[in-house]
């Protein structure tokens, strides 16, 4: 067991459940296809890999592992932990993660999002050393959000904090200063929202392929019924 969490907040990838405004562009099924993908090679790159896999899921009935090992070619060589999100709200949800690995005998966790595929292991990497000398490690994304964040203990930087806005990056940073927290910042990402998203993460990857396959092919796949164009 590593001493790190490598955490990813998911759903159990259903038919018409998330990612609503990119199912408008390119179908329910479409973006089913496409969640699968990105659940996919998020364990084809982090699992078995330096750091435990936890996947924090919801629904919480559902059976999230069986589903992830259906994706992979072969079971990876340290097994992937799960644990039903919980909380009223995505805020608490966030912080009860944290909570989960620490009661677990994490002593750092780096959570990031299943709906960013271009996360890589470098970026991983940096999240960790950033712990070395700050209390909390934010990943921001371009919408004013965050793809990562990482923390040794399991510090409420959370509730209050409006979630799925423009100001949760910012908010975040202030409540841990508010805190007394030190913060290191990474490189700015884009997150997968509407179609302008899905066709960045396309010429992306048609770049560099070998980042996220599994989504590579299934754009591939999409951009052939023009459904990016």
């Amino acid at each position: 067991m590593s001493e790190v969490a490598l955490a990813i907040v998911a759903r159990y990838p259903e038919v018409g459940t998330g990612k609503t405004r990119l199912a408008q562009s390119i179908g329910a099924q479409f973006t089913f296809q496409l969640y699968r993908s990105f659940l996919q090679d998020l364990a084809t790159r982090f699992a078995g890999w330096k750091y435990d896999l936890v996947w924090a899921y919801t629904p919480p009935e559902q059976d999230f592992l069986a589903c992830v090992h259906a994706l992979l070619a072969e079971p990876p060589e340290v097994p992937m932990l799960a644990v039903p999100q919980r909380g009223s709200d995505f805020a608490a949800r966030l912080h009860h993660v944290f909570q989960d690995t620490a009661r677990r005998g994490f002593t750092q966790t780096i959570l990031i999002s299943s709906d960013s595929p271009q996360v890589s292991r470098e970026l991983i990497v940096q999240a960790h050393q950033g712990l070395e000398h700050a209390d909390v490690v934010l990943g921001p994304a371009e919408d004013g959000g965050y793809y990562l964040i990482a923390m040794r203990e399991p510090h409420d930087v959370f509730s209050g904090i409006p979630m799925s806005t423009d100001v949760v990056l910012a908010q975040t940073i202030e409540k841990a200063r508010h805190l007394n927290l030190k913060v290191h910042v990474l490189a700015t990402l884009f997150d997968i929202d509407t179609r302008l998203d899905l066709q960045r993460l396309a010429n992306l990857l048609q770049a560099e392929p070998a980042l996220a396959p599994a989504t590579a092919a299934c754009l591939a796949l999409i951009s052939k019924r023009g459904l990016l164009a």
